[in-house]
């Protein structure tokens, strides 16, 4: 199934089930949202969650592209990606948890004919601020889905305050053999969906009190659930990738996890040049900037003659239409070879600085501050160019 049927089936599912549409939001939260970027589903609409009645009722479902930069550390895995999209469905007051776990079964096990000993489930265990929740647990056994309790990992929030709540995760089997042990003993079970019973919020001082109605959020990620609809063994083998694992290997020689992290971080710097960012020193403009210069950096490990002069036109407009942004793909493409200019001129320079004598023996955080003010040598950089 590619991931165009896999958006239709989804929502016209949800469709059918009294579920509006809304349009997803853009990378860029509204003005005065402390975050950086959308980083799920639900947080454009905190504001409904927390008991403003939405304009299309009380049902929603959408595709919501998001981006995480806590997990850059993982890009190259089978699972995380930088920029991704989220299929979310929205009870707002309404219907309860079990009804959305029951629709969430439905839809896989039906909809999308997903084998039921393939799936696995956990669910709240409770602690002394909130009860167990007895739920989701009982509709799972209802249902002979097996399930594994969790406190930590079955608690959702969207921070140290504000909105929270128990969740239900559904995990689907990865693995080449026949299902074993459970979701946090064996990483072969991917998961796949949240559903959170969204009925408290967190005060300053850690105490739970409930919000003005009890709300349920589930967020599938979609590369992830297509890639093993799909058969693939990773992310970035499902057919969203498929132009970027023709054409780039070809440019660029590269071992897997690199292939993968260039991949992922030119891709995703796309999409945040789609949604009007710029690279600069701070903020949303510093993330970008970090994106592509984290790709330089294992393009230039390889050969430093590589650069993104060569990355296709191509492969910036299939991001560029797959995302929906009216954005010329040469301007684009202009921003990212400006950024690989300055970047060279950095590392240059940074060479130079590193080749003093003062700096030759292991570096203190005096020195790490200095090169940073001074030179403006970041220490992730002043590591590579070391170990380099």
């Amino acid at each position: 199934m590619h991931t165009e049927q896999l958006v239709s089936t989804f929502v016209e599912y949800f469709e059918e089930r009294g579920h509006q549409r809304i349009v997803g939001s853009t990378l860029l939260p509204p003005p005065g949202d402390p975050v950086l970027f959308t980083t799920s589903g639900m947080h454009p609409l905190t504001p409904y969650l927390e008991g403003r009645p939405h304009p299309l009722g009380k049902r929603l479902v959408n595709v919501q592209r998001c981006l995480r930069t806590t997990d850059l550390d993982e890009i190259g895995d089978a699972t995380h990606l930088t920029v991704f999209e989220m299929l979310g469905t929205w009870s707002l007051g309404d219907y309860g948890g079990p009804l959305s776990l029951d629709w969430g079964y439905g839809l896989l096990t039906e909809g999308l004919g997903i084998d039921r000993g393939l799936l696995h489930a956990t669910v709240y265990a409770g602690d002394s601020q909130c009860e167990q929740d007895v739920a989701s647990l009982e509709l799972w056994q209802d249902r002979g889905v097996p399930v594994e309790l969790t406190v930590e990992d079955n608690w959702w929030s969207n921070g140290a305050v504000g909105p929270c709540g128990p969740d239900s995760e559904i995990f689907l089997w990865s693995g080449d053999g026949p299902p074993r042990s459970t979701p946090t003993q064996d990483d072969r079970w991917v998961e796949v969906w949240n559903h959170v019973m969204m009925k408290y919020r967190r005060l300053d001082d850690g105490s739970l009190v409930p919000l003005p109605q009890r709300n349920v959020d589930t967020g599938l990620g979609l590369e992830r659930l297509a890639s093993l609809l799909q058969g693939a063994s990773s992310v970035f083998d499902c057919d969203l990738f498929e132009p970027w694992r023709r054409l780039v290997p070809p440019l660029w020689r590269l071992d897997e996890p690199s292939l993968r992290l260039v991949c992922d971080h030119l891709r995703s710097a796309v999409v945040v040049l789609g949604d009007g960012v710029r690279p600069a020193n701070t903020g949303r403009g510093y993330v970008l900037r970090r994106l592509v210069r984290r790709a330089l950096t294992v393009l230039w490990r390889e050969d430093p003659s590589y650069s993104l002069d060569d990355l296709p036109g191509d492969l910036v407009q299939h991001t560029l239409d797959h995302f929906r942004q009216d954005v010329r793909p040469a301007d684009v493409r202009h921003v990212l070879l400006d950024e690989e200019r300055r970047f060279r001129r950095l590392m240059e320079r940074g060479r130079q600085v590193l080749a003093r004598p003062r700096f030759r023996d292991r570096l203190t955080e005096e020195d790490f501050h200095y090169l940073h003010d001074t030179h403006g040598l970041p220490r992730e950089l002043i590591t590579t160019l070391r170990q380099g």
